[in-house]
């Protein structure tokens, strides 16, 4: 999946991510997007869907962004829970999209493992509610609780999945082991000795439980949580196991060889920072990446001039500029007293538009403009060769920056085109 390349000194000696081939590997079932949040997690998941499905493939794009764009680009009206179809697909494949509906996910695996009476039971509990709507690590247990369902159905070959924004860098891997310890019955059972012990000794050991777990259970207070706890418990004390099993069984799935991680960054200094930290627990946790995609590079197609000597030419014709100003206005002094029509003129050149700047102050513009361009060029280089220097077996493409939001299938096929044209920023040498 990876070749050499050299483009100036870009990303010289830097393996190429070869996009093709990851996404024609039927042996790769499943591409997570990770990084920092805005670095277009959802727009590189949503273009790698689209090529995939345009090879040949039956992918379906799994989001957990809040934003909606991913629906927008896809033209479907509204993502939810449920995969579905997009249209406009190119080639033999397929292409499905969902967004993930954190609570919903949770009722499905209530009403999957319990009968429909103990199922509502447990839906209309408060406790439950607060738990499924805003525990700490829900959202992105559910993340991985769906990634498991989708692979378990079998129904797509290929699942790419835009991973949650995440404060915490790799908080999705992290939340399915933390909430399931939670839900095994381990610390549901500590949860229940309060009401073992009874009186005001046991409320107090169980708030303190509360709040070392979560704000939003503390919402539920007194003698009625303790009531809405044993209700819940009671309804779920067979399915508390499932949960780590289930938690364990995603957390292999991740491990396994037919799952690749991609890395998504910025150039820009946090974004790599945190890029690396995530190649770095990636392999921590023996988790399988397969390279690097570098969104937003910009490029120029004028590279050989440096923004020093594009400054100096301005300096220069602003020099020269100004040398044929104070000439003009000597030669109209000289000319004053000698034309007699002159001063009759003057009035009616005074009414007109004011003309064009010159030639040589738009050239001038233009050259600050390039050297502006230079340094940010020269400042991405910086970040991008510390993040090499770290990691020189990282696998990197690169896409250049657009001038506008992706909106469409068009755009996003776009940026599929340029993850697999060798990573080269347009205009790049």
């Amino acid at each position: 999946m990876t070749s050499s390349m050299t483009h100036g000194s870009a990303l010289q000696d830097t393996p190429l991510l070869d996009i093709d081939p990851l996404l024609d590997d039927p042996g790769i079932r499943i591409i997570v997007c990770c990084g920092a949040g805005g670095v277009g997690k959802t727009t590189t998941a949503a273009a790698l869907g689209v090529r995939a499905a345009e090879r040949g493939r039956r992918a379906v794009v799994l989001t957990i962004d809040p934003a909606r764009r991913l629906a927008q680009s896809m033209g479907i009206d509204l993502l939810d829970n449920t995969p579905r179809r997009v249209d406009g697909i190119e080639g033999d494949g397929e292409l499905h999209a969902m967004m993930l509906d954190m609570k919903r996910t949770f009722d499905e695996i209530v009403e999957a493992h319990a009968d429909p009476s103990r199922a509502r039971a447990i839906l209309e509990n408060p406790f439950y509610q607060s738990l499924s709507a805003g525990f700490a690590g829900t959202q992105e247990y559910m993340a991985m609780e769906k990634l498991g369902q989708l692979r378990a159905r079998d129904e797509w070959d290929l699942i790419v999945v835009d991973t949650p924004p995440s404060r915490s860098a790799l908080d999705f891997l992290d939340a399915p082991k933390r909430l399931g310890s939670f839900l095994d019955g381990k610390f549901i059972r500590l949860l229940m000795a309060p009401a073992k012990m009874g009186g005001r000794a046991g409320m107090k050991f169980l708030n303190v439980g509360m709040s070392m777990m979560t704000g939003t259970l503390g919402k539920l207070l007194g003698g009625q949580l303790l009531r809405d706890v044993q209700t819940f418990v009671a309804a779920m004390d067979t399915m508390f196991g499932g949960f780590r099993t289930r938690a364990d069984a995603t957390y292999r799935l991740l491990q396994a060889p037919g799952t690749a991680f991609l890395v998504v960054a910025a150039p820009e200094r946090d974004a790599l920072r945190e890029a690396a930290y995530f190649v770095e627990r990636l392999a921590a946790e023996e988790m399988p990446l397969a390279g690097l995609v570098l969104n937003r590079v910009h490029g120029s197609g004028a590279a050989r001039l440096s923004a020093e000597r594009a400054l100096a030419a301005a300096e220069n014709l602003d020099e020269g500029r100004i040398v044929d100003q104070e000439a003009g206005k000597a030669a109209e002094r000289g000319s004053t007293g000698s034309s007699p029509t002159s001063s009759a003129v003057e009035p009616d050149s005074e009414s007109h538009q004011p003309s064009a700047p010159p030639t040589s102050q738009l050239t001038a513009g233009l050259l600050r403009l390039h050297a502006e361009r230079m340094q940010v060029l020269s400042r991405e280089q910086r970040t991008r060769d510390r993040f090499t220097a770290l990691h020189p077996e990282v696998a990197v493409a690169e896409v250049a920056a657009l001038p506008g939001d992706v909106h469409d299938l068009a755009g996003l096929r776009a940026i599929g085109d340029k993850l697999a044209s060798g990573g080269l920023p347009d205009g790049a040498e």
